[in-house]
């Protein structure tokens, strides 16, 4: 028996032995981590993450659409010194880490999931395409990753929008607000009928059904709606079906895969309706390289042409130096540009905090090459969009519509086939 202060020592040291160890433990974190004690790694750079269509089927449209944009404004960030960084009050250079999706959509939601779950990546760019949206759009909202998308559209991810606030809108589409303005074009010019393809995806079904409202509220009779698949090879057999309608207008809601053919065998079997809209493919300067005069008249879906604005001639001059002619979006680059100076805006405002800067889109207005820019709703306001139809005249993409933002007035009837 121990007496006296060694004796209590030990008997302390009995009652409290066994929470020895895991105290030692706590007390050892405790002082590793008082400033000056350890070392902590310094951030050097900020890495967006994407999952793009760099192989595959829907390459021509993620190379022509927002490729151009990330190669040139990222570049141009970085040669300013990188983004600035609040937290850290200085500017990181930005690094891409981009993942082949190779056209696939299984690809990209495992490539986005990668992102975020194992490279970690500060933030995330969009996938290319509306059904590819669609998909990744919960994702990153699952993550509480904010996502501003690029290519594609949103009719019914618009109504998913207010229960997934990561996630904004960039570009128009169908009802946001393209087939209102076509509609009203039409309905100005005494269009009564017309006749719609649309390819068997997300997109066409989308713009096949607004078309159907749209029109029908101004008295434009659909005198024909075919759904065609993505690998048709034949498409003769609709466009006689369309010329034998009479339809004042014929609208090819589908991808470059059937609006091509749709234009070669609309010139062989003598279609020229009044009005001849593609979707996706007629925007591009491919188009216009690809088909040269045969192009004059056809319109599609744009946001802007040169005379716009000082401020959009001065950007399309910028953005398409020392790019083919074929890699102009007349429809995508100036809302990608905006939305992405808008995102710029907004990071160095609140830094890698993903809730701030969700809310921190949600809330502002920042002046970008739009002009006013904001978000409503999760959409790009419509106030912002500098135009919606386009149509090639004298080898320029006009903004048709709508009138008020007109860069020349819609030839209509169009032109006969050359």
């Amino acid at each position: 028996m121990f007496h006296g202060k060694r004796g209590g020592f030990l008997l302390m040291w009995n009652k409290v032995g066994k929470y020895a160890l895991p105290l030692l433990i706590v007390l050892t974190i405790a002082i590793a981590v008082i400033p000056g004690c350890t070392k902590t790694v310094e951030k050097t750079e900020v890495v967006i993450g994407m999952s793009r269509p760099l192989s595959g089927w829907n390459a021509v449209i993620g190379d022509s659409a927002f490729k151009p944009i990330y190669d040139k404004m990222v570049p141009q960030i970085n040669a300013a010194g990188g983004l600035y960084i609040p937290e850290l009050k200085k500017k990181l250079p930005i690094r891409l880490q981009i993942y082949d999706d190779k056209s696939d959509m299984q690809t990209m939601t495992r490539n986005t999931e990668k992102l975020i779950l194992e490279d970690k990546v500060d933030f995330l760019w969009p996938a290319s395409g509306t059904a590819f949206l669609f998909a990744q759009a919960p994702i990153a909202n699952k993550y509480n990753y904010v996502l501003i998308t690029a290519e594609g559209g949103a009719t019914s991810l618009k109504d998913m929008l207010p229960s997934m606030p990561y996630v904004f809108v960039s570009l128009s589409f169908s009802d946001w607000y393209e087939v209102p303005a076509l509609a009203d074009l039409l309905a100005a010019k005494g269009a009564k009928s017309a006749y719609i393809m649309y390819i068997a995806d997300l997109h066409g079904i989308e713009y096949n059904g607004v078309a159907g409202i749209e029109f029908g509220k101004r008295g434009i009779n659909i005198v024909g709606a075919k759904s065609v698949p993505p690998d048709i090879k034949d498409l003769s057999p609709i466009i006689k079906e369309a010329k034998a309608s009479g339809a004042d207008a014929f609208l090819a809601f589908a991808y470059p895969d059937q609006v091509f053919p749709a234009v070669i065998q609309s010139k062989e079997l003598g279609y020229n309706p009044k009005l001849w809209l593609g979707g996706p493919g007629v925007n591009f300067g491919f188009f216009h390289t690809g088909f040269g005069p045969l192009v004059e008249g056809v319109c599609g879906w744009t946001t802007f042409a040169r005379g716009s604005s000082p401020e959009l001639k001065a950007f399309a001059d910028m953005l398409y130096e020392g790019l083919p002619e074929d890699a102009n979006d007349w429809w995508g680059h100036p809302l990608y540009w905006g939305a992405y100076q808008f995102w710029q805006k907004a990071v160095e405002e609140v830094g890698f905090d993903q809730v701030k800067l969700k809310d921190k889109i949600t809330t502002s207005h920042y002046n970008t090459i739009l002009g006013d820019t904001f978000f409503t709703g999760g959409l790009m306001d419509k106030s912002s969009h500098p135009g919606e139809v386009g149509q090639w005249q004298n080898g320029i993409f006009e903004v048709v519509g709508p009138v008020e933002k007109q860069t020349a007035p819609l030839i209509y009837p169009k032109p006969n086939w050359p």
